[in-house]
């Protein structure tokens, strides 16, 4: 014989009514929400550097797909590579395994990336010279900061510490005795660069330079004295920190 149910007070269903009004709407699509939410309109209204990543991303996709908005595409394409590092250095094969990522968009995201590559090196009159430390880690760590083995990048500079171009030096673990100061030089020597600046990156996550940093520094400086090079610095890049050795008075700097 079934139980009794239990009376319903008398005023649930006005109260469960008012919960459900005081719910906010769930929107899965960007056109179902208020414009001033929705990238291309917030980009408009308060400019692209108000923007988060994924709806930056959002924007370069374009469209989602039939299960999800552009917006959670770009959520779920950050998570799966990491961060915005890891999706600049994904393949364009790497992107298309991620569902909901097909050729097309897989090529937009590349289109973009490569864009804001290029944007660091523009013609002589348009590229800003490296003024601090700082400057040049903009430039590098987005490529180097979460890489799963050690490079060491060259920055050739010129006369007014002008980007001319970026050299990959080595690629492995880094100490003296694998390191060549001429291979260092030898990109700057062939295009007559008149300053470097050298940096790698530490994938521990730490960015705290080692006696190895060091010695290698004072070696590059010293190859750099006797090349007439000016070697500005040697940064370490550790995910979304770095040390400038110039900073703390390391390695000859």
């Amino acid at each position: 014989m079934p139980s009794p149910r239990e009376p319903t007070p008398p005023n649930a269903q006005p109260r469960l009514r008012e919960e459900l009004a005081a719910a906010p709407e769930y929107r899965g699509r960007i056109r179902e929400m208020p414009e001033s939410e929705r990238p291309r309109e917030r980009l408009q209204l308060y400019g692209e550097s108000s923007l988060s990543m994924a709806e930056l991303l959002a924007i370069a996709l374009r469209t989602g797909t039939q299960q999800e908005s552009a917006l959670a595409l770009a959520h779920r394409l950050l998570s799966a590579f990491r961060g915005l590092g890891g999706l600049a250095r994904a393949s364009v094969a790497e992107l298309c395994q991620v569902p909901g990522i097909g050729l097309a968009k897989a090529a937009q995201i590349k289109a973009s990336f490569e864009l804001g590559r290029r944007l660091a090196f523009l013609s002589e009159d348009q590229r800003p010279p490296i003024t601090c430390p700082a400057d040049a880690a903009n430039l590098l760590m987005l490529k180097m900061s979460d890489l799963v083995q050690e490079q060491m990048r060259v920055l050739l500079l010129d006369t007014r510490h002008r980007v001319q171009r970026e050299s990959l030096v080595y690629i492995g673990n880094l100490n003296s005795s694998v390191v060549r100061v001429a291979e260092v030089f030898r990109e700057a020597i062939r295009d007559s660069a008149a300053a470097i600046l050298v940096a790698h990156n530490h994938p521990s996550g730490d960015p705290t330079p080692s006696a190895e940093d060091i010695q290698v520094t004072e070696a590059i400086v010293r190859g750099g004295q006797m090349l007439d090079i000016k070697v500005l610095d040697h940064l370490i890049l550790a995910g979304q920190r770095f040390i400038s050795l110039k900073e703390r008075g390391l390695g000859g700097l």
